[in-house]
């Protein structure tokens, strides 16, 4: 398989649990940088395989992108003999990921002291909701629920005039499957020093809790506070991409030397002395008003021509770019970052990896793998026997997966 054992993860072996999107974008990561990730899926299949479009049942596109470089194999865990099949993977492997709720997973009795048993040295990470130490542990959670539980939705809510809105993006799910990645990593890493697997808990709620707080805790650091969760420029509704003579721009003018360049570009050098633009702190604590004399003043020119204007200052500036045309955008294309793949499902469009490793250089995997298809491969490579894997791996588990349902991913 394209991708498998290239790469600085190279050897490691993942036993993968994990559905929809947060622990499967881990489980990419690992597979895009060379570990072996052996996807246990039911009978059904994990869910993002139903999403629309794709040209066959089963291998929409966001599943195809999102699972790429992985191995499936079909186990109802459910049934003992398929949970022994499992515990038995697991002894060789360096990772087992899941991202059932506490009550879930310890009723298919594959707690970490489950696995433990199975291999000391394994590092086992929970994916879910909520810490199973406070009391929303047994809540459902998907990102939506989460960016509202976070305070993702409210900061939004400042920048839409008070109406509640969600970014248009999975950002809960794909934090925490950051997250997670990083998580596991650090502790393979510390096996390598102690020689001991451990458990991680990767909860996203507080993982965006965390993210938000970064920036936004602000004055609540101190005890007592010495003001409001909230980092002031983020959330001024004045804060928005600027409208031009001809659309609109991305602009960030941040510190001193940028508000001195833009003051000079422009021909007005003198606001520069005006004490609400003198500093940081002048202008964090005037923002709305900085920010509408800017927004004033990019209504003078055409995008192209403060775009050019910007960059020539060294000022960060870019037009708005729509995802159809970073399909064909310069730079990416320049990298080599759109990968153009003949693959069994097709030919396929894929984002290449973002980070580059000058010694062991990662490469995508093949595309998300039909269901169970790799499931007699892996049992074999396992010692499993000719009829233990007949009775695993059944007819049932191969079928094709009926046409998939219009839906939206969670």
């Amino acid at each position: 398989m394209s991708g498998r054992g290239k790469g600085p993860l190279a050897g490691v072996r993942i036993v993968d649990l994990t559905s929809v999107l947060m622990g499967p974008y881990a489980t990419q990561i690992f597979a895009d940088l060379g570990a072996d990730v052996i996807k246990v899926e039911s009978e059904q299949g994990d869910t993002t395989r139903a999403l629309p479009p794709g040209r066959e049942a089963g291998r929409g596109g966001m599943f195809l992108n999102l699972n790429r470089g992985k191995r499936s194999i079909v186990l109802n865990l459910k049934e003992a003999e398929s949970r022994e099949a499992l515990l038995r993977l697991c002894r060789d492997a360096d990772v087992f990921v899941h991202s059932m709720r506490a009550r879930a997973i310890a009723r298919l009795g594959l707690t970490y002291d489950d696995v433990r048993a199975a291999n000391p040295r394994i590092i086992y990470a929970s994916m879910y909701g909520y810490g199973r130490g406070g009391p929303y542990r047994d809540h459902p959670a998907y990102d939506d629920i989460v960016q509202a539980a976070s305070g993702i939705v409210d900061l939004q809510a400042r920048l839409s005039g008070g109406e509640p809105t969600y970014l248009a993006n999975v950002v809960a799910d794909k934090v925490s499957g950051l997250t997670g990645a990083y998580a596991i990593t650090a502790a393979l890493y510390a096996r390598e020093r102690t020689g001991e697997g451990q458990e991680i808990e990767v909860p996203m709620f507080e993982t965006m809790v965390s993210f938000c707080a970064l920036e936004h805790l602000c004055g609540s650091v101190f005890r007592p506070p010495l003001g409001p969760p909230e980092y002031a420029r983020a959330v001024s509704p004045s804060r928005r991409p600027y409208q031009t003579a001809d659309g609109h721009i991305g602009v960030m003018i941040y510190n001193d030397r940028h508000w001195r360049d833009f003051f000079d570009a422009i021909g007005n050098p003198e606001w520069s002395r005006d004490p609400v633009f003198a500093t940081m702190e002048s202008r964090t604590r005037n923002i709305d008003t900085v920010l509408a004399r800017v927004a004033a003043t990019m209504k003078t020119r055409t995008t192209a021509e403060w775009v050019a204007l910007l960059r020539e200052a060294q000022i960060p500036a870019t037009a708005i770019a729509s995802l159809e045309e970073l399909l064909h955008d310069e730079h990416l294309e320049a990298v080599g970052f759109w990968q153009d793949r003949e693959t069994d499902a097709g030919s396929l469009r894929m984002p290449g990896i973002p980070v580059q490793f000058s010694a062991t250089p990662g490469e995508i995997g093949d595309p998300g793998p039909a269901l169970g298809a790799d499931g007699r491969a892996i049992l074999e490579e396992a010692g499993f026997g000719s009829n233990e894997i007949e009775r695993l791996v059944g007819k049932g588990a191969s079928l094709p997966m009926a046409a998939p349902e219009q839906g939206g991913a969670a």
